[in-house]
Order: structure tokens, then C-alpha cells, then sequence
């Protein structure tokens, strides 16, 4: 009995965050209220907020349900590919590929995501355990990679790696190429020179300039 109550909890909260995910790509996300998504979903509105305190917290379902989806679609590359260019590109065409059913909605959503003090900012604490599930693709990425490269480095290059998928992400909001396309293009122009600088960084001419940088890094974390 308890486990058929669990499955159908489940299914009512997929059932509500796909009926918010719609109505925010149709409506907006400021036009659409927690009434108007229980309706729609066929839910009393205590029955939503049960599941669901607030529009914010369908959006971090949302989150949490993409970054799922991107860590089963990286599986087979990260445990059979060592080279840490095919791992990162392959990473990071993953992701578009995986987030092509949301375009739509990451267009009309992105001018939320992008204050700094919106708790839906993908760098604001309520979104942290999201983030960092996401930073441990890239230190998948790393340390799977039979590259040589700073080791200093390494160990900063995963959040850097998450910080210029961030970038990408801002390109692919803004992308209406067919496809994507324009966006996939990026990927293919900027992994070799992520890849060349990560490889020189442990020959012995620019340590120095290596060092240098991951102390800037520091400092502005701090």
C-alpha cells in the first residue's frame, strides 16, 4: 500500500511540474499563478502547495530534472572516453541536446534567472545543490582525462568548466539558429582552445602564468 501511495505522490508532482513548465512557457512565468497551475493540472491548490511551496520551487524541480537527465546522457561517454577535449565537448553537446524541450521556456524564463538576487539564479544558494551537482559532471570530466595538465589546475578547472557552460547557456537563450546549431558550432570553436590552454598549462614556460591565474580565481571567490 505504501509503495503504490509513494508512485502516486510521484506522479501527481510530475504531473504538476509538467503543467507548470507549459503554462510558463505559454502564459509567462509572472502570469501564471499556483491556481492556475493546480486547475490545469487537475489538483486542489492545498494539493499543489503540498508538493510545491511556491512557482520558485517548480522551477528548482525543474533544475533538478534537467540536471538529472544531463547525467544520464553523459554516462557512456564519461565511462568509456579518457580524452579530456571528446569528454568536455561531449558534456557539453549533451547538454544542449538534453534542454532542446525547454528552449522555448528558457527564453521566455531567462530574465528571472539572470538577476543576481533572484533565488532562482543559478548561482544563489537556494539553487546550490543543483550547481553542484552539476560541477561534479565537469570534475567527471576532469578526472577521467588522461591529458596531462597542471595539477593545480585540475583542481580548479571543474568549477571554471561549469563557469563557461554558464556562457554557453546565455549563447543558446539567445539561439535561434534551426537545431541550435549556432550553438553546437560554439562548442566545436571553443573546446580545442579550452583543450590547448589546459594542456600547455604544465609545461615548465607557464607555470608561473598558471599560478598566477588560480590565484586570481582565489581572489575572487573570496
Amino acid at each position: 500500500m505504501s509503495e503504490a501511495r509513494n508512485r502516486g505522490s510521484e506522479s501527481t508532482r510530475e504531473v504538476i511540474v509538467e503543467t507548470a513548465l507549459r503554462l510558463f512557457r505559454e502564459r509567462g512565468f509572472d502570469a501564471t499563478t499556483m491556481r492556475a497551475i493546480a486547475t490545469e493540472a487537475g489538483v486542489s491548490v492545498g494539493n499543489a502547495y503540498y508538493y510545491f511551496e511556491s512557482k520558485e520551487a517548480l522551477i528548482q524541480a525543474y533544475y533538478d530534472r534537467a540536471q538529472t537527465e544531463h547525467e544520464a546522457a553523459c554516462r557512456r561517454l564519461l565511462d568509456s572516453e579518457t580524452s579530456f577535449a571528446a569528454r568536455l565537448s561531449g558534456v557539453l553537446r549533451e547538454w544542449v541536446r538534453v534542454s532542446e524541450p525547454y528552449h522555448e521556456f528558457a527564453v521566455k524564463f531567462f530574465k528571472h534567472a539572470a538577476e543576481p538576487t533572484n533565488p532562482l539564479s543559478p548561482f544563489s544558494a537556494q539553487t546550490s545543490p543543483a550547481r553542484e551537482a552539476s560541477i561534479a559532471i565537469y570534475r567527471q570530466v576532469v578526472e577521467g582525462s588522461r591529458d596531462r595538465m597542471n595539477e593545480d589546475l585540475r583542481e580548479e578547472l571543474p568549477e571554471l568548466l561549469w563557469l563557461l557552460s554558464m556562457g554557453m547557456v546565455l549563447f543558446w537563450v539567445h539561439d535561434t539558429s534551426p537545431g541550435c546549431e549556432r550553438t553546437y558550432r560554439l562548442i566545436d570553436v571553443t573546446v580545442p582552445l579550452v583543450d590547448r590552454l589546459v594542456g600547455l598549462s604544465h609545461l615548465p614556460g607557464l607555470r608561473g602564468i598558471t599560478k598566477d591565474f588560480i590565484a586570481a580565481v582565489h581572489e575572487l571567490r573570496a
